[in-house]
């Protein structure tokens, strides 16, 4: 029991010690996604600005609270953009799929390691980023310890919601020929529902309602809302528990519908 615990230690390890590797090998990528992000934060500064010309508060908040979340929002924004379908897809096109599945190892479990080991290169990623915010577009963060603890804690509940949704809407490529398409349409859903684009507490209730019902709020919304001082700390447990029992429904239904997909699948290439 022990030797096994320690092999699969060791094997997901070694998945995890890739990622800053892969990371590290397209640094053009990284440099060209720094600067499309300080332009971004720009436009959404003045942008917001203007807009609280005429007024003190618009959702029950005022600019500077509206600031620090937009900007937040903004260094976190590539989380939601993420493209499993079309990894997925190019699986089942080259019939990498198909040796995938005979491998040795847990195939979500090794997806989901490369996720969680990601969002910790992601973080570290974007800390020049949250300087630059700081320095040149007015960003306050909490000086709260436990503001921060509240605020990693939920972000890591989040991308792991968002990791089981996109596993479940990725085994759609099970059944496509194209992913292309879907792909782009996730991401779009994804970007305004998360919160990533405008607070939702300014929305109207209905789409409110509609951003609850879906997973994505709960990588971008939710977590920064801790930050920004919108959510109080006080609520934190409550929130985690709203998000442990997303995390709880995706990881059962993503396991069913991917043993459902993986019947259908037809490896096209090879």
């Amino acid at each position: 029991m022990i030797q096994s615990l320690r092999r699969q230690a060791k094997i997901y390890g070694a998945i995890a010690a890739m990622v800053p590797k892969e990371y590290s090998a397209y640094s053009i990528w990284v440099w060209m996604q720094f600067i499309v992000q300080i332009l971004s934060m720009m436009i959404f500064v003045y942008f917001w600005r203007a807009v609280y010309a005429d007024t003190r508060t618009l959702g029950g908040l005022d600019l500077q609270q509206t600031i620090n979340y937009i900007l937040l929002a903004q260094i976190l924004m590539p989380i939601v953009e993420t493209r499993l379908i079309f990894q997925f897809g190019f699986m089942v096109r080259n019939g990498g799929v198909a040796v995938e599945l005979l491998r040795p190892l847990d195939f979500q479990g090794r997806f989901f390691i490369e996720n969680l080991a990601g969002l910790g290169v992601f973080a570290i990623e974007k800390l020049p980023l949250l300087l630059v915010a700081v320095v040149f577009f007015g960003l306050q963060l909490p000086t709260d310890p436990l503001v921060w603890i509240v605020f990693l804690i939920s972000l890591t509940l989040g991308a792991s919601i968002l990791f089981l949704f996109d596993w479940i809407f990725a085994s759609l490529a099970f059944y496509s020929t194209e992913t292309w398409g879907l792909s782009v349409v996730r991401i779009g859903v994804a970007t305004f529902f998360s919160g990533a684009l405008v607070p939702l507490t300014m929305m109207p209730t209905w789409l409110q309602d509609v951003a609850a019902a879906l997973p994505f709020a709960q990588t971008i919304f939710v977590p920064v809302s801790f930050l920004s001082g919108i959510t109080p700390i006080a609520n934190a447990l409550q929130v985690w528990l709203v998000q442990l029992a997303w995390l709880a429904g995706r990881l059962v239904l993503s396991g069913w519908v991917f043993r459902r997909g993986v019947r259908e699948v037809t490896v096209q290439g090879g």
